[in-house]
């Protein structure tokens, strides 16, 4: 809090241009404002903020820091909203994009029943593997897969899903259960051409430290959905993420294998522009993901 505390009180002060003008706002003296300041800098070892009689000028450090702040206060605010115009009445058009496979599975199917709860509301879906710019390409909304760097984007967390290696019971029968990430050197690797989007390889841990191996084998694709259709049908074994195949894993169709070597789970994210007023139908959208993906059993669903 008391971080945050100071970060408002950062902010104010870049805004008002003055300690006396943050002082007001917050009912402070400009003393209190003024060690708040100070004790910002001292605690990132650096200078902020350039004082002089007539204004206050931004170091290049100051500048940076101003701009993670605003995000981070923006993103409170958004989040905040979140939860209280979910409660509002959703009207509009709204524009989602989507990852191609993720989206046919897991939100095509829901937005039927979701606009006939918001009956005001159109959706516009647009499936892509590519990462959208959502500003310059005039999306609302987006799901995204893995970790976000773009620090000009709310996240909202949906799910949390995770990578798996798996195979049917008759390829393994026959070729062999690798026990570490090198033995896969000795199986038919369905995956990614270098079309597909994971050209870096499989990644991996071997006592607690990475490791990539890349795969070969006869067949590769550009489309997940295809790969795990080969994985169904015996021909190889595959970096798959639990979404795709829970259903087969649930039924024994296929099984996994080195899981003590899979790296750790990811986030299946709802993102969108920081904006000052966050639109219900935005809010009510992703609540409506977050509730399904939340249902028991769901990802196990055929």
């Amino acid at each position: 809090m008391d971080k945050l505390r100071e970060i408002e009180t950062f902010v104010a002060v870049v805004a008002e241009q003055s300690f006396a003008g943050a002082a007001r706002k917050f009912g402070l003296t400009p003393a209190i404002i003024g060690r708040r300041i100070s004790q910002i800098e001292e605690r990132l070892g650096g200078v902020l903020l350039v004082r002089s009689t007539r204004k206050l000028d931004l170091t290049p450090q100051g500048e940076e820091f101003h701009r993670h702040c605003k995000v981070i206060l923006t993103r409170l605010e958004t989040a905040e909203r979140l939860v209280s115009d979910g409660r509002k009445y959703a009207t509009g058009h709204l524009i989602l994009s989507a990852p191609a496979a993720f989206g046919r599975r897991h939100v095509a199917p829901h937005l039927p029943p979701f606009m006939r709860e918001n009956p005001d509301v159109r959706v516009s879906l647009n499936l892509s593997d590519h990462i959208t710019d959502l500003v310059r390409e005039g999306y609302e909304v987006a799901i995204r897969l893995g970790p976000v760097i773009d620090t000009s984007l709310v996240q909202v967390r949906l799910a949390t899903n995770r990578a798996i290696l798996c195979a049917a019971p008759g390829y393994l029968r026959e070729r062999g259960t690798p026990l570490v990430p090198a033995d896969l050197a000795h199986h038919n690797c369905l995956a990614f051409n270098e079309y597909g989007g994971q050209p870096r390889g499989w990644h991996f841990l071997v006592d607690d430290r990475p490791v990539t191996f890349r795969p070969s084998g006869t067949l590769s694709c550009n489309d997940g959905e295809v790969l795990a259709q080969w994985l169904r049908e015996g021909r190889g074994i595959g970096w798959r993420s639990l979404w795709e195949v829970a259903a087969e894993l649930s039924c024994g169709a296929l099984v996994t294998v080195l899981d003590d070597h899979m790296p750790p789970g990811y986030d299946v994210t709802a993102v969108y522009p920081v904006q000052p007023h966050l639109p219900a139908k935005i809010g009510l959208l992703i609540e409506w993901l977050r509730t399904v993906y939340a249902r028991p059993g769901y990802w196990e669903a055929p």
